[in-house]
């Protein structure tokens, strides 16, 4: 159902859910007080005993646009936890993946945090200037940055170059990925660019992969091992994250908006969840306002009756079902708010601050 004239303001609702809408949205339920936090003291940790040899470190996943970090990120996971499109800079935020192992995969028992960055670019809005950050964060935090080039460039671009010097400052172990070696004809073409990389940044290994179909995936996870300390782990083992459910909805619905509109509509859209309610007998209710920056773009999201508004909305229903493991309610909802990539407060409002 689409109704565009039933907000105040004139912003386009969607019910991506096959139900009748409800009268109203479900107020959002209170938080129950964690025992631990009412009576003012930290929850404690629960972890098993820490093997022997254990070790727990940080690696940056870093570099330009489109050069595969975020699916190399699920590949080594296995699971998918960045949003991944054909279009450059996609990723906008730090995005945290926790690889845990007891070591019967053949390596010592290990935790490795991966942080997925923004591909660097020289900054246009204020907006980059936020995703720049996180990589300079990311770096920060890191015991290793795993720096992935596209294998089939036969330079460093300038983004890659911006990324490098990212990496300059860097103190840490530096490995460079280069990713896309199954579209060579043959692997030693990549060697020139190989040596072009290695004159730019003293990396302490090369190794090829394919973040796609997983070709070297293991020796670079066996090198990241090799060069993070022993300790215990930061995480419970069964963690894979530490962003809230809201945090991937709203990559879902931004990824669907990559997936089906062009030129710079997805790049002028952020995806903010407003409201959700999990419901014991009922779907989740999730709500979700979708930012623009001018009315001709909304009206693009919209679509003529709705339709594309409505095929934006049964896909993301879909992704978030398969993610979450269980039925939504979702409910869209396309606001414009004027050049908010350069406005700080939006920037703040969207979390980017």
């Amino acid at each position: 159902m689409t109704d565009l004239d039933s907000t105040p303001s004139g912003d386009a609702p969607y019910i991506a859910s096959g139900d009748a809408p409800d009268d109203s949205r479900p107020a959002p339920s209170a938080p129950e007080a964690h025992p631990d936090e009412a009576s003012g003291d930290a929850p404690a940790l629960l972890f098993e005993p820490v093997p022997e040899g254990h070790k727990s470190g940080y690696a940056a996943l870093v570099g330009a646009p489109n050069v595969g970090k975020s699916t190399l990120l699920n590949r080594v996971l296995g699971t998918k936890l960045s949003i991944v499109t054909p279009r450059p800079s996609t990723t906008r935020n730090r995005v945290l993946g926790i690889l845990s192992s007891d070591g019967s995969d053949g390596n010592a028992p290990h935790q490795v945090v991966f942080l997925d960055t923004p591909g660097v670019v020289r900054p246009k809005y204020r907006l980059h200037d936020y995703m720049m950050r996180d990589v300079d964060r990311a770096l920060r935090d890191a015991d290793v940055a795993v720096f992935l080039a596209d294998a089939t460039q036969g330079h460093i671009s300038h983004d890659a170059e911006a990324a490098l010097q990212k990496l300059d400052g860097f103190s840490g172990h530096s490995i460079l990925a280069l990713n896309k070696v199954d579209l060579l004809p043959m692997r030693d073409d990549a060697l020139p660019l190989v040596d072009l990389y290695r004159q730019r940044h003293d990396f302490e290994e090369v190794v090829p992969i394919s973040a796609l179909n997983g070709k070297g995936t293991d020796n670079l996870l066996s090198l990241i091992l090799a060069r993070i300390p022993e300790g215990p782990p930061y995480y419970p083992a069964d963690q894979i994250s530490e962003h809230p459910e809201r945090f991937f909805v709203s990559e879902i619905v931004r990824e669907a908006v990559f997936n089906l509109f062009r030129d710079e509509v997805p790049y002028s859209t952020s995806v903010v969840v407003v409201q959700f309610d999990e419901r014991e007998r009922e779907k989740d209710y999730i709500a979700c306002d979708i930012v623009v920056e001018r009315d001709s773009q909304k009206g693009i999201l919209i679509g003529k009756g709705g339709q594309a508004l409505k095929r934006l909305g049964q896909a993301a229903r879909r992704e978030i079902e398969d993610f979450l493991g269980r039925p939504v309610y979702l409910q869209l909802h396309v606001k414009t708010r004027s050049d908010w990539r350069n406005r700080e407060g939006h920037l703040r409002e969207y979390g980017y601050g």
